[in-house]
């Protein structure tokens, strides 16, 4: 962990100790280190560039000096460039270290995420068998986890305690790539556990009071578990000290420029950089054709979303709406959905993609503004750009959500997005408790599923990747931050069981919605028989439910 160790002088082996000793003064080879690179066959003494004179910076005790076009600059703008390019330079050699990691640990990588892929499949398939109890032990699992977690953390914070060091601060420390280094400290461990106290506050309350929800969005996956920028050139511009100089602001070629009469007329006139871009009817308007690009671009986001969205609902709504299951159910589901949603509401899709993607559109520009006002003081202007954002913020999450219903009643009757978005947005009013409570707790369920597949893969890469457990009787990879795999395996594998679990996030609100429809269409009699599942039916009426009932 000695990131700035400097080599030894290669000269110090022409000492009179080597006769004694018959050894350089050194414990590395020589021959070694130097034909590898690892370090320099000799140190020259170096004084620094930069000194200070009676607190004035100077450069070979000079305060100014002439740059590449003769202009007179001060000696911080040139500590300033220096500074640039030392930071530069070292986020080159941090980019570097992180490509070798990656270079050397790529398989692994590659293993985890198969790993968690395989973890989330199994999950869904151990779903269509055991669904509440898979369910109620993945719950007490975590709770039992995140008790461990707490025993954990306060077995470290207890045994630090004395440790010289294992006091300081976060703060004291200041950022670290090393990890490793925040686990010496109290601090860490004490923080940790505060956390994991109040997730495991918060899960048992949730328990405690939404148990009967709980059992609702078991019995709807268990339903479902039976169905599986810039671009341009630089610019020159005639820059000239005289105002009547009629070439001023024309652009000009910096390399043919002096050979030009414009200095003669207009003595003192230099040609400069301006801006990239150019003076074209392209570049004049490139700021247009790249809110058009934006724009067309979060359209097809949108619509290829939608359409995944509308196939999966038509799938699965094919499912519950069978009077015989499986024999009413078509052969290929999901590409019978899919089909019919090219053939019949492509155009209903766009629409619905196109609204939010308006929206979406104008959220950037106002990010844009932002930017660009950022450095403005007037306060007004940043609290109504602020109050922008979070409406178009809100109104997106609002879009996303009666999109989102809305294609399930497209695929389920095939009307029009208007029609489709307004019906549901009436069956979910007339359900809203139900609907609030049953979303929370599903994406509740959902998230906790992605958490135990990204943090059970994590912590595997966890112990490997320091070197704790071998694999496969392999010693972990020599990285140089270990923590470069180990982000990049727990964020694939978290993407990855979202990927999984999206797709019953979509069934268990299409089976929602056509639990909603079945209670309001039918009453459970003879002539009009309810289309759930006989589990389901148990868990919400208890009983046969009468039409008021059913509908309330």
């Amino acid at each position: 962990n000695k990131t700035i160790l400097f080599y030894f002088n290669i000269l110090k082996c022409a000492s009179p100790v080597v006769l004694i000793n018959l050894q350089c003064p050194t414990t590395q080879s020589v021959a070694q280190v130097l034909r590898d690179e690892d370090c320099p066959s000799m140190i020259i003494p170096s004084r620094p560039y930069f000194s200070t004179k009676n607190g004035v910076l100077t450069v070979a005790n000079q305060t100014t000096f002439r740059d590449g076009r003769g202009k007179t600059r001060n000696v911080t703008d040139l500590r300033e460039a220096a500074n640039g390019i030392n930071n530069v330079l070292d986020a080159r050699s941090v980019g570097m270290k992180i490509f070798e990691d990656y270079a050397i640990s790529w398989y692994w990588i590659l293993i985890g995420l198969f790993i968690a892929m395989v973890v989330s499949l199994l999950f869904l398939v151990l779903l269509r068998f055991t669904a509440g109890v898979l369910f109620w032990i993945f719950i007490f699992g975590v709770i039992g986890i995140i008790g461990y977690g707490t025993w954990h953390c306060y077995w470290e914070y207890d045994h630090l305690k004395g440790i010289p060091g294992s006091d300081l601060t976060v703060y004291d420390i200041g950022f670290q790539t090393d990890f490793r280094v925040y686990l010496q400290l109290r601090q860490t461990w004490l923080a940790f556990m505060i956390i994991l106290c109040v997730v495991e506050i918060i899960i048992v309350l949730m328990l405690i009071f939404l148990r009967n929800r709980i059992r609702i969005a078991i019995a709807l996956l268990k339903e479902g578990s039976s169905f599986l920028a810039t671009s341009g050139e630089p610019v020159y511009k005639v820059m000239a000290n005289q105002t009547l100089c009629k070439y001023a602001n024309l652009t000009c070629d910096p390399e043919t420029f002096n050979t030009t009469n414009v200095t003669k007329l207009c003595p003192g006139a230099q040609c400069t950089f301006a801006f990239y871009g150019g003076e074209s009817l392209y570049h004049k308007y490139i700021f247009i054709f790249q809110l058009a690009n934006a724009f067309v671009f979060l359209w097809l986001v949108n619509f290829a979303i939608a359409l995944g969205q509308c196939t999966l609902a038509g799938a699965f709504a094919s499912y519950y709406w069978a009077s015989r299951k499986p024999a009413d159910i078509p052969l290929w589901p999901l590409f019978s959905s899919f089909g019919r949603a090219i053939r019949y509401h492509t155009g209903s899709l766009a629409f619905g993609a196109l609204i939010l993607a308006i929206v979406q559109l104008i959220r950037v520009i106002l990010e844009y503004l932002d930017h660009k006002l950022k450095g403005t003081q007037n306060s007004f202007t940043r609290f109504l750009l602020c109050c922008l954002k979070c409406c178009f913020w809100c109104l997106e999450k609002f879009l996303k959500f009666i999109n989102r219903n809305a294609y399930i009643m497209i695929a389920i009757y095939g009307k029009n997005f208007c029609t489709s978005a307004k019906e549901a947005f009436f069956l979910l009013m007339r359900n809203v408790v139900r609907v609030a409570v049953l979303d929370k707790v599903t994406d509740f369920l959902l998230f906790l599923g992605k958490i135990l597949v990204a943090g059970g893969v994590g912590v595997l890469a966890f112990f490997f990747f320091t070197q704790r457990i071998p694999v496969f009787a392999q010693e972990a990879p020599a990285l140089n931050y270990y923590w470069v795999p180990l982000l990049t395996v727990i964020i694939g594998s978290y993407l990855v069981a979202h990927g999984f679990f999206s797709v019953y996030a979509m069934c268990v609100d299409t089976l929602f919605l056509c639990f909603c429809e079945d209670l309001e269409r039918n009453d459970g009699s003879t002539a009009k028989p309810y289309f759930m599942s006989a589990s389901l039916h148990r868990i919400l009426g208890k009983k046969e439910l009468s039409p008021k009932k059913a509908i309330g």
